[in-house]
């Protein structure tokens, strides 16, 4: 049974492990979007993390199909019961619109999109999906400190921001008397990616070896998604990581991660995908990773990795070069 932790210095109650939905709605349809989420919720998970943009790529889709699943959900469910969250300031893959969004104007227009597709009052956690490099975080700040003070939004923090702009930001809500990202949700889990692959592709990466100082002592809570690693030990152990994956998980690094996985799996009697995960949870900063699951059981065998305590010889084995 998944125990509860809060969220920085947040009013959030959450569970240590975060389901991410970006498929509910589209490849897994309402009745076992339902049967999932009631097997996480009877296993004490609270925390649904989605997007406005989930579900857009799929043409005959309903707009916020991950949204929408939810929302049909929750219906019958206490609100108060879950925290919520979802993403906005994404390209709108829908009307093929590839520009920047990251906009006061765009964010206000998914934030209320996003509601709608709830059908909920508030959010409980608003992401940034994206950054603007180019734009002032001023304005960008101003729309969410306006939202929370309106009740649209409770928390917000960003996705794929670089610490530098995150800490810059946050210092501009200070300056204005509010808080401002209290959580940081990165692309981030035990195998490494070909670095040069990964910013091709756009991914802000975060490594706990790398990760700025000042960030880490700043008091966010970090949420990685791809926090299994899009399964590529488990499918490294089979001998079926398909080459699209190898190739981006091109780093030597793997391989020494890989064989520390494999044994400490096997001293714990677990998956290699439980320790990939329990790796993230037992990280000195609060780190609560998003993981997938495309049914019940897949939820089962990921909630496993929350009660796995792994030893600081342990972490140091899996950060191997």
């Amino acid at each position: 049974m998944l125990s509860k932790v809060r969220i920085g210095s947040t009013d959030l109650s959450v569970s240590p492990l975060c389901y991410g939905t970006n498929q509910l709605g589209t490849a897994i349809r309402q009745p076992e979007a339902d049967a999932i989420l009631d097997r996480f919720a009877a296993l004490g998970g609270n925390f649904l993390d989605t997007a406005r943009s989930y579900g857009d790529w799929i043409p005959d889709a309903p707009k916020g199909a991950s949204e929408r699943a939810i929302g049909a959900w929750l219906k019958g469910r206490r609100r108060e019961d879950f925290v919520i969250a979802t993403k906005g300031g994404f390209y709108d893959m829908r009307a093929g619109d590839y520009r920047n969004r990251v906009t006061p104007e765009d964010i206000r227009s998914d934030l209320m999109e996003s509601l709608a597709h709830l059908g909920v009052d508030t959010i409980d956690l608003y992401w940034l999906h994206m950054d603007n490099a180019d734009a002032s975080v001023g304005p960008i700040m101003d729309v969410l400190i306006d939202a929370k003070a309106e009740g649209k939004i409770r928390w917000f923090g960003a996705s794929n921001w670089t610490a530098a702009r995150v800490l810059e930001a946050n210092a501009y809500a200070r300056a204005k008397g509010s808080e401002g990202f209290v959580a940081l949700e990165p692309f981030w889990g035990l195998a490494k990616p070909d670095e040069a692959h990964a910013a091709q592709q756009g991914y802000v990466l975060y490594f706990e070896e790398h990760g700025e100082q000042a960030l880490k002592d700043s008091g966010l809570a970090i949420m990685p998604y791809c926090s299994q690693s899009r399964g590529y030990f488990a499918l490294r152990e089979k001998g079926e990581v398909p080459d699209w994956l190898n190739a981006f998980y091109n780093n030597p690094a793997n391989d020494a991660r890989f064989e520390a996985a494999r044994r400490i799996a096997g001293q714990h009697g677990v998956g290699i995908n439980d320790v990939a995960l329990a790796y993230l949870v037992n990280q000195p900063q609060q780190t609560i990773p998003i993981f997938g699951a495309s049914s019940p059981e897949r939820v089962e065998e990921s909630v496993k990795a929350a009660e796995l305590h792994l030893s600081s010889e342990e972490l140091t084995a899996l950060r191997a070069e």
